[in-house]
């Protein structure tokens, strides 16, 4: 890894509400919630910190001081997590819009959806957006998804060409697994207050470059009780994936 590559801050977007997980998570927020016997956020943290990512922005919001105290100044992971704790819900978008004064050194940053896992190695997603000169690049995977996600529409040189909405989208098609990398001037196209980076700022940015690239490992997300459950089942795997360096190539078997 380069020396830029060891100074890129991570973003985490962890203060939604969780509403749809509070059956059997009603407590806590929904980053928090355990799998297997640590809360799902200390996975992502994991992850990032085994691949020298060590720079950290929690987009806090709902019940921000649990998280805060959870995970304190990140020194247990040798890392540095800082704190953007947003007023109100601001969506996607607009966290990451909030958290810009702790990117003003950066030119380029990687964000993560704080309840949902990609197996991935993040300097291949890194080095491919450098490379595109994009304005943002991510990560997509292949699944059956039952019509549950939107997909994402991607030519064959990985530019993103379009999105579809769940009721019409590709049952076989790529997925957007929620971990990107954006070049700061990104920060200058998502305005003020609350706003959704998939619905209202990644289709605007469509003629100013926005690619995709293709993941093989393992995906899950605990937004719902069922996928919550299905987590549980994963966990040591997930653990396993959260130190895996180099993943498995596009002809291995991947689980489901």
């Amino acid at each position: 890894m380069s020396p830029s590559d060891n100074d890129i801050k991570a973003v985490l977007l962890v203060g939604g509400m969780g509403t749809r997980l509070r059956s059997v998570v009603p407590s806590i927020p929904k980053p928090l919630a355990v799998v297997g016997e640590r809360p799902f956020l200390e996975l992502l943290v994991r992850q990032l910190c085994h691949q020298d990512i060590r720079r950290l922005v929690m987009c806090t919001g709902y019940r921000a001081q649990e998280i805060e105290h959870d995970l304190g100044d990140g020194h247990s992971w040798d890392a540095t997590i800082e704190y953007s704790r947003e007023p109100q819900p601001l969506g996607t978008a607009g966290a990451v819009k909030f958290a810009e004064p702790f990117l003003s050194e950066v030119s380029d940053f990687l964000v993560m959806n704080g309840d949902s896992f990609m197996e991935m190695d993040f300097r291949q997603l890194i080095q491919f957006h450098r490379k595109s000169g994009g304005v943002a690049s991510m990560a997509v995977f292949r699944t059956r998804n039952e019509m549950r996600y939107g997909t994402v529409e991607v030519r064959a040189d990985g530019l993103v060409s379009g999105f579809a909405e769940k009721t019409n989208a590709d049952p076989n098609g790529l997925v957007n697994a929620g971990v990107y990398v954006f070049n700061r001037r990104i920060l200058e196209r998502i305005p003020e207050g609350p706003s959704s980076l998939e619905r209202d700022v990644f289709p605007k940015l469509l003629t100013e470059g926005v690619y995709a690239l293709e993941q093989q490992g393992v995906f899950i997300d605990i937004g719902t009780p069922e996928d919550y459950v299905r987590a549980q089942g994963l966990s040591d795997r997930l653990y396993d994936a959260a130190r895996v360096e180099r993943l498995p190539g596009p002809g291995d078997e991947r689980p489901h």
